[in-house]
């Protein structure tokens, strides 16, 4: 998975091409109300850390940094000008990116401010489990029995995965993000994504594909993502709280409520594009879908959100 996704000609460091937008769809591509919503969490942040002089916006597995420019385009201009936005990816600088993100290969140190990890964990790479055996995968895909589970895998499965037959070890994304929250000094951090939870994980596990928008089999040969949902419960440390993106959303101002009919004869304008901005709101908190997503929100130094 590490070479498939990271390699000299990983799916995600590999040049040129359409980067992931051209090949899955996600909150951050699907509307600028994402953007605008993360926005407001970043004031809210700001808010509960005095304003300071420096607002730090990390975000992680930025993509071709579509989030932190729509972001940067929602604060308020007095806010933008304190906002140290930094885009942390493995591959290169996109061209054209606005000259105010820095682009970093690691979360940077003492971060003041909001971490956001949208879809990031997703990608972290892991073992698969299946009979008390882990699987090895051949690039062309096939599948073999390997050697038994080590001590540290097989009590992450008993705790967090237990009856599963065949299953992803999460404890890799469990460190990925502990090592991601220690960088931030005060603020919040957020990871985003598809996720299953202790009583609810799948007894066969979630390790997909995709390639050109559609769902295919989990090749590990650079052409494809490589994927699995994320245990976020294993993940959360203490203090965090586990909301469905849809509660989270809405907790930001986001709302799929169709305008008022009359505005229709007032402003048609108006109308339109309110009506527009609900389907596009709609879609992002659909249960069933990106409403479905779970966010884990994890408070350094400040209080709570949402309260």
């Amino acid at each position: 998975m590490e070479r498939a996704l990271y390699g000299p000609d990983g799916f995600y460091v590999r040049p040129g091409g359409p980067g992931p937008a051209g090949h899955f769809r996600t909150s951050v591509h699907a509307s600028p109300l994402y953007a605008g919503a993360v926005a407001r969490l970043l004031l809210w942040v700001d808010e509960a850390l005095g304003r300071p002089e420096e607002l730090d916006l990390v975000d992680v597995g930025a993509g071709r940094g579509e989030l932190l420019a729509g972001v940067l385009a929602a604060l308020p201009p007095e806010t933008a000008a304190r906002v140290r936005p930094y885009g942390v990816e493995r591959a290169g600088r996109p061209a054209g990116l606005d000259g105010r993100i820095r682009w970093v290969g690691e979360p940077p140190a003492g971060v003041r401010g909001l971490l956001f990890a949208n879809e990031w964990l997703d990608n972290v790479p892991l073992d698969l489990a299946e009979d008390g055996r882990y699987v090895a995968v051949a690039r062309d895909g096939t599948e073999s029995a390997g050697g038994p589970l080590d001590g540290r895998d097989l009590a992450w499965l008993e705790r967090w995965w237990p009856g599963a037959v065949r299953a992803e070890i999460g404890r890799p994304r469990d460190e990925a993000w502990a090592a991601a929250v220690r960088t931030v000094e005060r603020g919040l951090a957020v990871a985003v994504d598809y996720a299953h939870t202790r009583d609810t994980r799948p007894p066969f596990g979630t390790l997909t594909g995709f390639r050109a928008g559609r769902e295919v089999a989990p090749v590990p040969d650079g052409g494809c993502d490589v994927t699995a949902h994320v245990a976020l419960d294993a993940c959360a440390g203490p203090g965090a709280a586990l909301l469905t993106q849809r509660e989270a959303l809405t907790a930001l101002g986001v709302s799929g409520a169709r305008p008022p009919l009359a505005l229709a004869s007032t402003d048609p304008v108006a109308y339109v594009r309110a009506l527009s901005a609900a389907g596009e709101a709609a879609e992002l908190t659909a249960r069933g879908g990106l409403g479905d997503f779970g966010w884990l929100v994890q408070p350094v130094g400040v209080r709570r959100w949402p309260r």
